[in-house]
């Protein structure tokens, strides 16, 4: 299958058609109906939590989400395109997605996705920060 790629301003707005199109391309790919439910919370945190860095320090960038169905693994990847020096606070703070949002601290967001996917892989580069989450597909032997 082909990537499917989709980019949206950074609005909370975006994040339920970036989970719905998710769900859809998951379900397509042959991912198990049982494992959508997660397929669509992780993307969805993912999502928001690029949406939020976005907001406060990049908003006129897109969010990027990009669909892959690649030897038995669907794979999800969530891009903010932030750069790191943009995402930085200084101080006590510490760069987006590690201080504390309100009184939930930001970190959670990661161990959610870590508890739906399979595997997830966060990478930082000066282009921005990308998780990548994936689930076994219908091509995946057991």
């Amino acid at each position: 299958m082909a990537t499917v790629e989709l980019s949206f301003t950074a609005l909370p707005a975006h994040v339920r058609t970036a989970r719905l199109v998710a769900t859809a391309v998951a379900r397509r790919s042959g991912v198990d109906e049982s494992l959508l439910d997660e397929v669509r919370l992780a993307v969805g945190e993912a999502c928001s939590r690029a949406v939020e860095g976005h907001q406060l320090f990049c908003p006129a960038e897109p969010v990027r989400l990009a669909l892959t169905d690649l030897a038995g693994r669907f794979q999800v990847e969530v891009t903010d395109t932030c750069s790191p020096d943009a995402r930085w606070r200084g101080g006590a703070g510490g760069p987006v997605g590690t201080g504390i949002t309100g009184s939930v601290p930001a970190g959670l967001g990661i161990a959610v996705i870590e508890s739906l996917a399979d595997d997830v892989q966060i990478n930082e580069t000066s282009a921005g920060t990308s998780i990548r989450m994936s689930w076994p597909s219908a091509g995946a032997t057991s």
